[in-house]
């Protein structure tokens, strides 16, 4: 077998780089995931996305250890594990795995804010609070994350002012999910 390409410079400092790069951007963005399905209790997901992980990147640090004298290696390993990191998330936040809490307070009236997320088929709670200087309403939701963006629309066109935070939430027993049997029937 002919070895002059894998002497080459174009090998040597373009193409064993890259491959370097892509692959810890790929081994770091399963991580991201891995991390988010284990933190979400996704007991199947985790080992596999540890698998396939673990694996590329023994690739990618064999070749580091077999070129030791080349700089461009250290590089792109470097810029891989940093451009994993982002690229993750982004995949993460497309994913949309789990379930959150949404809390609004809102100053004003809450009645029709809570009529328009009851008509878009959200589970609600409501109470009555004391805030600092004035009553004010509180609503819970449990929502999917994928609606996030629908929920917080409702909110900014209803009361724009209202505060609202999302909290991430590992499990739930029992609520109103739009497009889902209603859950909460019986005891």
């Amino acid at each position: 077998m002919d070895t002059s390409f894998y002497d080459s410079n174009l090998f040597t400092y373009g193409l064993l780089p890259g491959l370097i790069f892509f692959s810890r951007v790929l081994d770091v963005s399963f991580g991201t995931i891995r991390i988010v399905m284990v933190s979400k209790g996704h007991k199947v997901w985790a080992p596999v996305l540890g698998f396939f992980e673990v694996l590329i990147w023994l690739l990618a640090i064999s070749r580091i250890f077999q070129n030791l004298d080349n700089w461009t290696c250290y590089i792109a390993y470097a810029a891989g594990f940093a451009s994993g990191n982002y690229v993750g998330l982004l995949i993460e936040e497309k994913l949309a795995v789990g379930i959150v809490k949404v809390q609004i307070i809102t100053r004003k009236s809450a009645r029709q804010l809570i009529q328009n997320l009851t008509d878009a088929g959200y589970g609600i709670t409501h109470h009555e609070a004391q805030g600092s200087s004035e009553t004010v309403s509180i609503i819970y939701s449990i929502i999917n994350r994928k609606q996030i963006k629908k929920v917080q629309d409702i909110v900014t066109k209803t009361n724009p002012l209202a505060f609202y935070s999302v909290e991430d939430v590992k499990s739930v027993n029992k609520g109103i999910f739009p497009g889902k049997t209603v859950w909460r029937k019986g005891k």
